[in-house]
């Protein structure tokens, strides 16, 4: 799960990148309305939820949900501020937000209503997903692996390792270049050597092959891979 925090407050967006990375979130952190506005406006990524702080240099939380809204967006959007008046609350519903937290607030609460939006957005994070004998629970994050019997064993997966699965099975069939895996699950400012990709899926193999998933993940020459249902 993909999520882009706003905030230009450095003790405070680094506490929620802490807390959210913690959780088994990718997180892009931008400090700044313009360039969150470019994370979104990319074609690259796509977000789960988004967090935006209200007052912000270049474009204000305010504006960002406006812009976002007018492009048909149904992105989960949880504004973070100290304006704690009705009216500022109002304004920042109708402008788009799906919920509201008031400053000062407990990393708990934050992602328990982020928790929340993701339940009120089943299309964009089903809870659970199976291709095949392999199944996935987005709630849980564990991954199974079903026999013959229906008995089921579960696979230890690093992070990665969970996040690269998901993806592949958000998109059975599918051709996903190694450019798409990289920007979607690696945050946009990590420093990633050329062959991450290549590495990570020669790993997640390795863990699928050992309860009997070999040749599930199929490597196409040249563009990237593709996940077999």
């Amino acid at each position: 799960m993909r999520v882009l925090l706003v905030e230009d407050e450095p003790d405070l967006g680094k506490a929620i990148d802490r807390t959210l990375k913690q959780e088994k979130y990718i997180v892009d952190w931008a400090l700044d309305g313009s360039e969150a506005w470019e994370y979104l406006d990319s074609q690259w990524t796509q977000y789960t939820l988004a967090i935006f702080d209200w007052l912000l240099p270049g474009l204000s939380g305010l504006e960002l949900l406006r812009r976002l809204r007018a492009k048909n967006s149904a992105l989960p959007v949880l504004m973070l501020t100290a304006k704690d008046r009705m009216e500022d609350k109002v304004a920042g519903l109708d402008a788009g937000a799906d919920d509201y937290l008031v400053k000062p607030f407990g990393m708990a609460e934050l992602l328990a209503r982020l928790r929340a939006l993701q339940r009120r957005a089943p299309q964009i994070q089903p809870q659970q997903l199976q291709v095949g004998n392999l199944v996935l629970d987005c709630g849980t994050r564990t991954v199974s692996h079903l026999d013959r019997s229906g008995n089921s064993q579960i696979i230890a997966l690093t992070n990665k390792e969970f996040q690269l699965l998901e993806y592949f099975m958000k998109h059975p069939n599918q051709i996903i270049t190694t450019d798409q895996i990289r920007n979607q699950l690696w945050e946009a400012s990590a420093d990633t050597f050329s062959n991450v990709v290549a590495a990570q899926v020669r790993l997640l193999r390795r863990k699928l092959e050992s309860v009997g998933g070999a040749n599930l993940i199929e490597t196409v020459h040249g563009v990237g891979y593709r996940m077999r249902n």
